[in-house]
């Protein structure tokens, strides 16, 4: 490392190490979301640049590199524009937080604050799959083996669950309440807000299977689902799951093409939610079930679902209206101008 590489990483380390957690008094999600983001900028730049870790500086963060970046989480990352918009919000505090402690860095703050805050569509398009597209992504894993058992009750569970990728990584065994009549999950998302989420029966055995070979000795604090580097077990990483994921998506869409051929960990909320509000949960318990804080963001389930739209119009059609019938009986006001003028909007 070279006297430039020292003094950007010293300020990154002061960003997340002091000024998030001590001045900012951020959550540790919140900080553990900036993390991510530097992470994900910074191997995106070593990996254009072809240069190692410690020979980075701010030279490296030009406007062209972060826009290079943003549009790298979303085409190829499959990032939602919100997502996008968060992790530049996350650059720009950190070098908005340089500027202020190394003048030199100041025209690097202009440069970045001049990339553009992204528009999200009116109408967000919820990608999903159907029950008979689930059932063919779980006929992938080779259940024995021991990674493909653990890929599969890891895909069983986010869908049951409807829980982000992060929140089932995060989960402990401590978080997981399997013994008593009605099993549930202990799931901590967005805000620190904590939920409670039942589980079917046939998850609970899922389990069974899963631990019995990853979780012979129960241990509270264990992570659920985990890597093993060395003999020490560490938490699974949201790119692991995302590889295999896509991977399965590919197999299965060979098969069926009713898979989505990109598939990825968040299209299995959406499913779920998806196949929950068809089958009659209300909008206010599918909203307290995924831990929205808003119902206005559950909605896009009720905007997405075309299908489900023409079901109740055409039961809520009377079998005599004109529409199902097919019998239309036109009025003769060929040559009646007052109702041409009534009809086209000229009469007052």
């Amino acid at each position: 490392m070279n006297e430039k590489s020292i003094r950007f990483f010293k300020l990154v380390r002061d960003f997340l190490m002091v000024y998030l957690p001590d001045q900012k008094a951020a959550s540790p999600n919140t900080a553990k979301s900036y993390r991510e983001a530097l992470n994900l900028l910074l191997d995106y730049i070593c990996v254009k640049n072809e240069v190692g870790l410690g020979k980075l500086c701010f030279e490296y963060l030009s406007r062209d590199a972060v826009e290079g970046f943003l549009d790298y989480l979303e085409k190829e990352r499959q990032c939602s524009v919100s997502t996008r918009n968060q992790r530049l919000a996350c650059v720009r505090s950190f070098i908005k937080y340089a500027g202020i402690r190394d003048i030199a860095v100041q025209a690097y703050v202009n440069d970045l604050f001049n990339i553009p805050i992204k528009k999200k569509a009116k109408s967000p398009v919820i990608t999903y799959f159907s029950e008979t597209a689930l059932k063919m992504v779980l006929e992938q894993p080779n259940a024995r083996s021991k990674k493909g058992l653990r890929n599969l009750f890891f895909m069983i569970l986010m869908y049951d669950t409807g829980a982000r990728n992060q929140e089932l990584l995060d989960l402990r065994l401590c978080n997981i309440h399997f013994d008593g009549k009605s099993p549930y999950v202990v799931i901590s998302g967005k805000g620190g807000k904590t939920r409670l989420v039942p589980i079917m029966p046939k998850t609970v055995g899922h389990f069974k299977k899963y631990a019995t070979v990853f979780h012979p000795r129960l241990s509270p604090n264990d992570y659920l689902f985990y890597t093993e580097q060395k003999g020490n077990r560490l938490p699974m990483s949201p790119d692991n799951t995302e590889r295999f994921i896509r991977e399965y998506g590919i197999a299965a869409h060979s098969v069926n093409p009713e898979v989505p051929k990109s598939l990825h960990p968040h299209m299995f909320r959406h499913s779920r939610s998806m196949h929950l509000y068809r089958n009659g949960m209300p909008m206010v318990l599918l909203a307290e079930w995924l831990g929205h804080a808003q119902i206005s963001t559950t909605l896009i389930y009720a905007n997405a679902d075309t299908e489900m739209k023409k079901e109740a119009i055409v039961k809520a059609t009377s079998t005599l209206n004109p529409l199902v019938s097919g019998e239309t009986a036109y009025l003769e006001w060929k040559n009646d101008e007052a109702m041409i003028r009534q009809l086209y909007g000229l009469s007052p």
